[in-house]
């Protein structure tokens, strides 16, 4: 892979589009570019004034899909307003003459493209360049447009206007560059009114931010897409995740998730790539047409889907924009029983009976996955597609304590957790839908609770990472642990130690994936010892959930400070460093880090939904770790709900949805308390 530095660079995102640049403005090379469907769409956007290059001094974000890069030349204002489209974006660049006589200026803008996939530009693969003038094709049927407003004056190597501007006069061009060989892509129908307002004013600056940027990442009102630039497409894992953190913000983005993933549930046994069933398929009502790749210049994807009969996918990609990877591929272990959890989770949130019920034969068919184990939830190392099927699939991101890589048959500590809670979840929903089965999946959720305690802990105390084929426990202290909070699979002694041992991880400014006491232990490593925030989330709720009111008081401090570091835009992850040292590579927005936000407020919060039931309860944490706060526009069923929380912890439901017991930890009513009130 090459080494990308992206931290500096400024990204807008309007998926499945995003625009990054370094502050300059200016596409010069690396990873900067405008790609849609994760193919590069402008690879080169210099502009120069007079002959000299327009480099900015004041970049700010407008929002999560634009940005302007402003400078001052003398007495000329240049200013370039960019703005991320589904389909590509436009650049509008303004010329303004502070001067008091006239001023004639020369604009130049060279633009390129390369068609390279997100992929090859990863790795560092290198295609020539291709003039942008106004249309480019490439071999395999990609093509892009350029229109410019006004038409240019020359257009040779470069587009070139010569203005004259009378003193106090503005000139604007508007470039505007369209990948045109995919079909329209629908927008998101509406936005997210989610706001907060608190004692600690990051955490409203942090909820904002990410909520434009998960707003920004969503496909239409299918799913998130993952993250900016590598992973803008859909990932099973990260999708389903994405959308359980953000219910804050309704169910339809759930409720599109799930549709999406079950239209490309496995049904077959996996063949080699170009035989399944599934293969090259996209997202559901806006699937894109696939292109002919005979003439592909790029590297090539190859290995086998790993598709198994009712196995959730890992990762769906348009096949001209593969890469390694089969288009669809299925290699991931954990995919599958958080589908069910997120179902279970979206029901409760006040998702439609009628959706829920038809995605009734998806999680029996998932259910059947973990079961067909036959014990412990496995994957196999092969050589072949990822290493590992965990949410760590880095090559080191499973080890043992004294640095050894795990390999061969491995069992992760949180996919026992993820399988457990599925298969009681499961059980509940074909319950309430009148669906027999329900009593096999919860004996299996018994025998897998009893397995998990005979094979996982450790003679310290503490959950192993992993069990190998042979029983031997991968002894590492990791970040795994804080996802079985609050899966019901521990009892409460093994849930306080749990949060003991989360201590040891804890860093400044979030958990570290890995103790320090790890002979493997490398804070700016992928797996080995940074911070995810998604991953700090997941075990901040557990702690919560599960009444660790102190640890979990810490960690949403450590977010928030790290957010403070990120300009409230938190990334993929970053060091484990006490410094939170910026990981060069790392995708930003990324949409389970962005979600964190709308998760703290479940947590500090307290809440705990469930519509069929007709009932919201609070138990916030107590002293509010924010101070006092208000919280408006959070999405529960058809309605909105508006609750405030005091520094000592009183709740005071302003308004919610109609027909809805709001209740406190103790069972009695949450005080009701005027709307304008706060």
């Amino acid at each position: 892979m090459a080494n990308h530095d992206l931290h500096a660079h400024v990204t807008c995102v309007a998926a499945p589009a995003t625009w990054l640049s370094g502050p300059s403005g200016q596409l010069t090379g690396g990873a900067d570019g405008l790609y849609v469907e994760d193919r590069r769409v402008l690879a080169r956007l210099e502009i120069t004034v007079d002959g000299v290059a327009v480099a900015a001094r004041d970049v700010r974000r407008t929002g999560a899909a634009s940005a302007v890069f402003a400078d001052v030349r003398g007495n000329l204002a240049i200013a370039r307003n960019r703005l991320a489209e589904p389909l590509g974006g436009t650049e509008t660049i303004s010329l303004a003459n502070k001067a008091g006589e006239p001023r004639v200026v020369t604009l130049a803008v060279a633009a390129a493209t390369d068609f390279a996939t997100t992929g090859a530009v990863r790795d560092g693969s290198t295609v020539d360049m291709v003039p942008l003038l106004a249309g480019a094709r490439s071999g395999d049927g990609m093509s892009v447009r350029l229109d410019a407003t006004p038409a240019p004056d020359e257009a040779g190597d470069a587009l070139r206007w010569t203005v004259t501007l009378a003193p106090g006069e503005q000139w604007t061009v508007e470039l505007r560059f369209t990948r045109t060989d995919v079909p329209p892509i629908p927008r998101a129908k509406r936005f997210s009114t989610l706001r907060v307002a608190a004692g600690d004013a990051r955490l409203d600056a942090l909820v904002r931010t990410g909520v434009q940027d998960l707003d920004a990442l969503r496909r239409g009102d299918l799913y998130y897409s993952a993250g900016s630039p590598w992973y803008l497409t859909l990932f099973g894992r990260d999708a389903l995740w994405s959308a359980r953190l953000a219910l804050p913000l309704g169910t339809d983005v759930a409720a599109g998730t799930l549709r999406t993933l079950a239209a490309h549930q496995g049904t077959a046994t996996s063949a080699q790539q170009g035989t399944s069933a599934h293969q090259g398929a996209s997202a559901e009502q806006d699937s894109p047409k696939q292109q002919d790749t005979s003439t592909r210049h790029d590297i090539s994807y190859t290995g086998e889907t790993e598709e198994e009969p009712g196995r959730i996918p890992h990762e769906i990609r348009r096949e001209d924009a593969a890469h390694r990877l089969p288009p669809v591929y299925y290699g991931t272990v954990d995919a599958t029983a958080l589908f069910v959890c997120t179902l279970a989770d979206a029901y409760r949130w006040g998702m439609r009976p009628d959706a829920v019920e038809a995605l009734l034969p998806a999680v029996e068919a998932a259910l059947a996955w973990l079961a067909g184990h036959g014990g412990l939830v496995t994957y196999r190392t092969t050589g072949a597609g990822l290493t590992h099927q965990g949410w760590k699939d880095s090559a080191d991101g499973i080890q043992f304590a004294d640095g050894r890589v795990a390999s061969g048959t491995l069992a992760l500590c949180e996919v026992q957790a993820y399988a457990y809670q599925a298969f009681r979840e499961g059980a509940g929903l074909l319950d309430a839908f009148g669906r027999p089965g329900a009593e096999r999946w919860r004996s299996a959720a018994a025998d897998l609770a009893d397995r998990f305690r005979a094979a996982f802990w450790c003679p310290g105390g503490f959950p192993a990472l992993a069990v190998t084929g042979t029983g031997e426990q991968v002894d590492a202290v990791a970040s795994n642990m804080g996802h079985l909070l609050g899966t019901g699979l521990l009892s409460p002694a093994e849930s306080a130690a749990v949060a003991g041992w989360l201590t040891r991880l804890r860093s400044p400014f979030g958990l570290r994936t890995l103790a320090r006491s790890s002979a493997g232990y490398d804070p700016g490593s992928y797996h080995a010892g940074s911070v995810w925030p998604h991953d700090t989330a997941i075990a901040l709720l557990g702690l919560a959930r599960d009444g660790h009111r102190k640890e979990a008081a810490a960690l949403v401090g450590a977010l928030l400070d790290a957010a403070g570091r990120f300009d409230f835009r938190l990334p993929e992850l970053y060091g484990g460093d006490d410094d939170a040292t910026p990981y060069p590579a790392a995708c930003r927005p990324q949409a389970w880090a962005a979600a964190a936000g709308p998760a703290l407020l479940v947590a500090l919060l307290g809440l705990d939904v469930d519509i069929p039931a007709g009932r919201v309860t609070f138990d916030p944490l107590t002293p509010s770790p924010v101070g006092a706060f208000r919280v408006r526009g959070l999405k529960v069923a058809d309605g909105l709900l508006d609750v405030s929380v005091s520094a000592d912890g009183a709740v005071t439901v302003h308004n919610g949805p109609v027909g809805v017991a709001f209740l406190l930890a103790d069972g009695t009513p949450a005080k009701i308390g005027s709307t304008s009130a706060g």
